[in-house]
């Protein structure tokens, strides 16, 4: 019998960035020994190793765009970090690097790079970009890399010679949602109505919390409709001691598993991450995309943008959801007939399995190993 694959992935700081590469560790399954790399005050220092994997703690900091005093702790820390990457790397002896996203990406393919031009690595490395903008950090890494793996049919241009189209993987467990009913009567909540699912990702969104906070006290969620809200731990407080006595809603401060929540929903409302937008197109969901407008790049937007160009969701502005806006879009969104427009084109968003698409492209750069 062969020796397992060896995996590491590099990845952190959202669960945009983690939970692809767990999709994809738990896919790979006695086919692999995987392990992660990232930090140590991160999101992934708690979802990795409970989702059962080891985690190399590694420095780094986001990369800098202008020269500032920040630059050189920047470089420091990614300069430690490199060193760490380098070790970890020729202990583990992976066969493939995979880079998720987040900075800490960068000294983890800088030190497989170094360790392969010195003859000490001889695995490959590749890159999943699932934003319709890469970052900065992807931009820069993008020339170390064998392959660069999206949801786009087509590359941006620094990608040219290396991308596969795979699609963004999805945890196995979304793709198989429990009945409706009884998902919705676990999170508290009536099967007799429409349910909103609300989340601003993995660190929640004051933005749309507050304004869904404002739209159920002045009772202007759309009749017939309730509401499930996933605030972020440090929101959850607050938003449900101003919720307290509110009807027809309940509220979260985060669900690691998301399976009763998405069998509710009959519509998502939600920041415009990568890898939200993979699980609603691999669940057929409508939503209404409110883009992170701090993103790197505004990549939300772009985001955002291709899902509504597809007509699978309303768009709005954080800016216009602070000034108001979110009764009247919630009026339109869930209006029947255009909630039917949209749900027949996020059904049509469907595509083949991403996971199995990545996993083939693990085992062709396994194989082609240097």
């Amino acid at each position: 019998m062969a020796p397992p694959l060896k995996v590491l992935f590099a990845g952190g700081g959202t669960g945009g960035h983690l939970y692809p590469a767990i999709a994809l560790a738990d896919a790979l399954g006695a086919r692999a020994d995987v392990a992660f790399a990232g930090t140590a005050d991160r999101l992934e220092s708690e979802i990795v190793p409970a989702a059962g994997y080891p985690l190399h703690v590694v420095s780094s900091r986001p990369l800098s765009r202008k020269l500032s005093p920040e630059l050189l702790r920047t470089f420091g820390a990614n300069l430690r970090g490199t060193r760490q990457s380098m070790r970890v790397i020729a202990a583990f002896r992976p066969d493939v690097v995979i880079a998720t996203g987040g900075y800490v990406c960068f000294p983890v393919v800088l030190a497989a790079r170094i360790l392969r031009a010195t003859g000490k690595f001889r695995g490959k490395i590749a890159l999943l970009e699932p934003n319709a903008k890469p970052g900065l950090t992807n931009r820069l890494l993008a020339p170390l890399v064998d392959e660069v793996w999206g949801a786009l049919p087509e590359a941006d241009g620094r990608f040219a010679g290396k991308y596969v189209r795979t699609g963004v993987p999805v945890r196995a467990g979304l793709l198989s949602l429990p009945d409706r009913d009884a998902a919705t009567r676990r999170l508290g909540l009536s099967p007799e109505l429409r349910t909103l699912l609300a989340i601003g990702g993995s660190q929640g969104a004051r933005t749309i919390n507050d304004a869904l906070v404002a739209v159920v006290r002045q009772g202007r969620l759309p009749q017939g409709w309730q509401l499930a809200l996933v605030t972020g731990r440090g929101d959850y407080d607050r938003v449900r001691d101003a919720l307290a006595a509110a009807p027809l809603v309940a509220v979260f401060p985060y669900l690691s598993d998301l399976s009763d929540a998405y069998a509710s929903a009959d519509l998502v409302l939600a920041r415009a991450g990568a890898s939200t937008l993979g699980e609603l197109a691999a669940l057929g969901l409508p939503a209404v995309l409110i883009p992170y407008p701090f993103a790197a790049e505004n990549h939300q937007a772009a985001n955002a943008e291709m899902v509504r160009g597809r007509g699978a969701a309303v768009t709005v502005s954080d800016a216009e959801v602070a000034a108001g806006s979110l009764p009247a879009v919630l009026a339109e969104a869930t209006a029947p007939q255009r909630l039917d427009a949209l749900r027949r084109a996020a059904s049509g968003t469907r595509a083949a399995d991403p996971v199995a698409a990545v996993l083939a492209r693990i085992e062709d750069l396994a194989a082609r190993k240097s």
